[in-house]
Order: structure tokens, then sequence, then C-alpha cells
């Protein structure tokens, strides 16, 4: 059965543009144009994905994220104005998974879809099977807290590889700078927001082939990180 994907959206030629579109790619597809009817269909109809408006009127699309919040996982796209990085900042932090800047193309919206429920299906890693990405060009060993690049050791200090790590584990998402310092340094009173944006200049500096064009840590401008690679997801051992 093709993904079943719930959109919430009080313009009916936007609702209708993004129906088509993920039609097209074989999604199922159930259009919501408030809040209220939105939050009716996530409990009637289960969906896979939810793509929310953050400008509804009445119940606005913030309250609307968080109650799906406080009752499902279910992976919100939310979609906001241009320019609106604070608004993107607020969805991430109420638990949206990705966010879309109207107007869009349909091959994004395809994209971002895709990513996201692709993301969400992925099991788990496990705290002692090797990651790894780019092919394997760049291997993080939990077993052994140990970092590979093209096969050599990459020497990191104990809060750089737990940034990497946390970052690592959670490929293709949106982690704003605050989530990032709330979970690499929770404790520690001398650091601050500034911290991140100083260990992912070291961190790059260490994995990156080109620290000036990084390839697997993205800045999302106003926003945050995402840890971006050619993700692959370790095989399973047989017999």
């Amino acid at each position: 059965m093709h993904e079943k994907i719930l959109v919430i959206d009080d313009d009916p030629f936007l609702r209708q543009l993004i129906e088509q579109t993920l039609l097209q790619e074989n999604y199922q597809v159930i259009t919501a144009p408030n809040g209220p009817d939105g939050l009716r269909l996530l409990s009637e109809q289960k969906p896979h994905l939810v793509i929310l408006d953050i400008m509804l009127p009445g119940l606005s699309g913030w309250d609307v994220c968080r109650q799906i919040r406080e009752k499902s996982t279910i992976p919100i796209i939310i979609l906001t104005a241009k320019n609106a990085p604070d608004d993107v900042v607020r969805g991430l932090r109420l638990g949206a998974d990705d966010y879309l800047v109207k107007p869009f193309y349909p091959d994004e919206l395809q994209a971002r879809v895709s990513a996201v429920l692709r993301r969400t299906a992925m099991p788990p890693p496990s705290q002692q099977t090797p990651l790894r990405f780019g092919n394997g060009e760049l291997v993080i060993d939990p077993a052994e807290r140990r970092v590979y690049l093209n096969g050599q050791a990459v020497e990191l200090t104990r809060t750089e590889y737990d940034l990497l790590v946390f970052m690592a584990t959670r490929p293709g998402r949106i982690l704003t700078t605050e989530i990032i310092f709330d979970n690499v340094w929770p404790y520690d009173a001398d650091a601050n927001m500034e911290s991140v944006k100083w260990y992912i200049w070291r961190l790059r500096k260490k994995i990156e082939p080109d620290s000036s064009n990084p390839r697997y840590i993205i800045t999302e401008r106003g926003v945050g990180y995402r840890f971006m690679p050619n993700y692959s997801i370790p095989e399973a051992k047989t017999g």
C-alpha cells in the first residue's frame, strides 16, 4: 500500500497543487482546509505524513502541530513563508521534521516528502554497529568511539565526537542550534550557543574533503544544520 499523506492548508489552489503533485508519485492524499478538520482526519485516516501550513485561520498551524505531537510521532513537514527563519525554528521546536518555503517547485515537494518518509522508516542505528557514510569514506565506530576518513583514524576531542554522533544518527534532519547545544552540551556551564558554530567549524576541518564546501554538515541559514551524507544503512549480518 502506498503511503497516505494528509495536507492541511486553507488555500484551495495550493491544496490542489500539492495533491496533484503527490498523486503523480502514487501517494494517497487526503486534504483539510483548517486545523480542526485536519486533526479529525488525522485520527480517522491514520496517515503516514502531514504537510501543515502554519498560517491557518482560527486554530493556527502552531496549535495543530502542538496537538499532533501530544498524541503522535507522525512526521510533519511545515509550510512557511519566504524569509521567515524564525517560523522554521519555532516549528522544529514544536516537533516538525522538515519544512518547505512557499512558493516551492513540485520536484522540491516530492523530494522532501520522499526523504522524510525514507528517514522515518529507517531502523534506529545500533550502538555497536559502525555507521558508514559517503560510500564508506567516513566511518563512525561507536564500539571504539573512533572515526575514520578514507581508512585513516581521525583524532577528535570528546565534544567533537559527541557532536558528530548526535548529528550522524539523525541523518537528513534539520537540527537547530538550540537542539544541538541542549543535547551535546547539557551540563557545560562554560559553553554557549557560539560553541556550536565553533565546533561545527572544527569538525568540518577534520571530516570534510573540502571544509569550505561541506558535503556532510550542511548549514541551514538562520535555522541550524543538517547531516546530509550519502547515507547507507548497515546490512544485517546473517548466519
